[in-house]
This record gives structure tokens, sequence and C-alpha cells, in this order.
């Protein structure tokens, strides 16, 4: 495992404590870290998260991650013992919404193809009457 990789998973169980128990704004109750992705150079994470609720509440709790930045930083800062901490850019998470999304269409057409075309009961209408006159 690169440095990166492994400077990327420290960020993430710590951003996940700091958000999780030390932010009081209400609004990152629902937030969850899914990954952080560091640049080579160390500079920079991009935080991933996902937040329950609805599409006004996603974007409250994401405005009030930004806002709370600077804190987080602060805090990996004394955590880490790193050169330099890097700048914390929180990213709305879409993989989650994505998939279930994905998994929704995939069961619609489960549920179609499991249902016969009009014209294929028609079809074996007539099939099945043809074969009752032939006895």
């Amino acid at each position: 495992m690169r440095r990166p990789e492994k400077i990327a998973e420290l960020i993430r169980e710590e951003v996940t404590q700091i958000v999780g128990y030390e932010l009081e704004d209400p609004r990152v109750l629902s937030v969850t870290v899914t990954d952080v992705r560091v640049t080579d150079n160390l500079r920079d994470a991009r935080v991933f998260v996902t937040a329950e609720g609805t599409e006004a509440e996603r974007v409250e709790a994401l405005k009030a991650l930004h806002r709370a930045a600077p804190y987080v930083r602060r805090q990996l800062g004394t955590v880490l013992n790193l050169r330099y901490t890097p700048e914390i850019h929180f990213v709305r998470d879409t993989v989650e919404e994505s998939a279930a999304r994905v998994e929704a269409l995939l069961a619609g057409i489960e549920i179609e193809s499991r249902q016969p075309a009009p014209a294929d009961e028609a079809g074996e209408e007539e099939r099945s009457k043809e074969m009752m006159n032939d006895e």
C-alpha cells in the first residue's frame, strides 16, 4: 500500500470520528464518510460523504461540512503527525445513489420480463382452442 493510501485511510477514520462525535451541527447527524482520496503530494484530501434524508437536507449537510472543514483540518493536524495537514474538500458521494437507481431499474426490467406480452397470451389461447378442436 502506498503512503497516500495509508494517509487516506487514517484521514477517513479520523474524519469519521470528528464528524460523528465532535461536530454539534444537527445537519451533519446523518452524514457517513465513505471514502477519502489524497493527492500524491499529500496537500489535498477529498472526503466523500453520503447523507440521509431529502435532497434539501443533503445539500444542507454538505454546506455544514464545508463550513466545518477548517475545524476538521485543525483536528486532523493534532492527531496526524504530518509535516503538512491536507486541505479537506468534502464531496458528495453519489455511488450509492446511482447503485440504488440501477437496482430499481433492474427490478423494473425483471418484473416486466415476468409478465407475458399481450400478443403472446392471445396466440396461446388460439393454439389451445385449436388443440382442443383437433382432439
